[in-house]
């Protein structure tokens, strides 16, 4: 590990969060315990401890509202029936065709996925709101034709990472321009007229490849899933439909998407969706109640996760021992370019992984990776490339991220999912791994 008096208090807690959660220990328990016990060997008291994550809780409650509303809101399109109008259409193409021309369906539906992923970062950008929207639906789609759901998550992970840290519009515009180019450019480096998406293409490849690597090998094979019994009812498939409310359907979802991108809020867009439904008769007056509470519970574990993930954060930032890391992995670099891009992306990667944002990671570890970066005699755009890529590290496969939880929040809605062996642990593999590879080549090389 690192050099010091003793081991950094971060990596500790980062690495029980993550032991805790692979042991099937829930998510929120892992935090809260990773949470304490880093903010004592961190220095702090327990009142101190306690009062730091009290703190940071309220970092989380709007995106847990959000996806509580969320939840409900995909509770109302499920009872619109168009879970039901999409799984005959599906189904119906499948069963006209033969094996090899089903297979083709399966690779079109991951394809108009992959694609919605994209758009929600930069052409729609609402980030994760499509999830609730758009995958219960066809969960049901997904178990007829034994389609594993972590190629999804894989799929979905990708579509929510790669454009942030590539294309330089959208939720890029943000990441790439406001945060990563200001962040360098503070530390001393003059980023006039260097090209972010040359700084990032290599580390993108990273990510493709980790795309194609769980497409085409690991995740080919069929996987089994239950499927609801005959007149079951289900919050994501089971209801009747007709032309009013399919139509309802469609102007709900289209009301939620404008609301997002003119209000910048989801909680807004959810509400005004659901109100839609209301007042359309698709959700009569007398079940708003039930629906409504049965769509937070559905999304309350990923709102209690955020929540505790705020608290861990503050935690971790109260320590001081995120600057003490990356002053450790100085000491130890020496005059070794190598060796200092590798402890570089590693200590992105530990970060990133415990407070799960990498739009939060940049600015920590710019203000002393970049000085150390013009120290070792790296260029501009290899500074770029590898504090961008040390930001990204971690986003997928941190059990805290909206990357994962995300993903999970859709594909778990008929409780098939689970949210660290699923989602968690493939796109952890899948992703950080050639990022780590391709985020250290372009360092090398640009």
């Amino acid at each position: 590990m690192f050099p010091g008096e003793t081991m950094n208090a971060v990596v500790i807690a980062v690495a029980l969060m993550l032991v805790l959660s692979l042991c099937r220990v829930h998510v929120v328990v892992a935090l809260i315990i990773g949470a304490m016990t880093g903010g004592l060997l961190g220095g702090l008291d327990i009142n101190a401890t306690l009062a730091a994550f009290n703190k940071g809780l309220g970092g989380g409650a709007t995106v847990a509202l959000s996806y509580a509303l969320l939840g409900a809101f995909a509770v109302a399109i499920g009872k619109s029936g168009v879970a039901n109008a999409l799984a005959e259409k599906i189904l119906a193409a499948i069963g006209r065709q033969n094996g090899t021309s089903a297979e083709a369906v399966k690779w079109v539906l991951i394809l108009l996925l992959l694609l919605a992923a994209i758009s929600s970062q930069n052409i729609l950008p609402i980030h994760i709101a499509f999830i609730p929207l758009l995958i219960p639906p066809l969960l049901y789609v997904m178990s007829k034709m034994q389609l594993d759901r972590r190629l999804v998550a894989c799929v979905l992970t990708f579509g929510l990472i790669t454009p942030y840290m590539f294309l330089p519009v959208g939720f890029g515009g943000i990441f790439l321009k406001e945060i990563l180019l200001a962040n360098v450019e503070r530390g001393g480096v003059d980023v006039t007229g260097i090209s972010v998406m040359q700084a990032m293409f290599i580390p993108a490849l990273g990510m493709v490849a980790g795309l194609l690597i769980a497409v085409l090998f690991s995740y080919r094979r069929k996987r089994v899933y239950a499927l609801p019994e005959e007149g079951a009812e289900s919050p994501v498939v089971g209801s009747s439909y007709n032309f009013k409310s399919l139509v309802a359907a469609a102007v709900a979802v289209a009301v939620a998407f404008a609301a997002q991108l003119w209000l910048d809020s989801m909680i807004i867009g959810a509400l005004l969706g659901f109100v839609v439904f209301s007042l359309s008769g698709v959700v009569r007056w007398k079940e708003v109640d039930d629906l409504f509470t049965e769509g937070m519970k559905m999304m309350a574990m990923i709102g209690f996760i955020m929540i505790a993930a705020s608290g861990f954060a503050e935690v971790m930032r109260e320590t001081g021992q995120v600057q003490t890391l990356v002053d450790s992995s100085v000491a130890i670099i020496g005059d070794s370019k190598g060796l200092g891009a590798f402890l570089m992306l590693l200590v992105g990667l530990l970060v990133t992984m415990g407070i799960g944002s990498s739009f939060s990671t940049v600015p920590i570890i710019a203000a002393i990776f970049v000085p150390l970066a013009l120290q070792l005699g790296f260029g501009p755009l290899a500074i770029v490339s590898l504090v961008g890529t040390a930001g990204a590290l971690g986003d997928a496969g941190s059990p805290a991220s909206d990357s994962t939880l995300g993903p999970t929040a859709g594909l778990n809605m008929d409780g098939q999912h689970n949210h660290i062996w699923d989602t968690v642990v493939p796109t952890f593999i899948h992703y950080n791994i050639p990022l780590l590879i391709f985020g250290w080549i372009a360092a090398m090389i640009l």
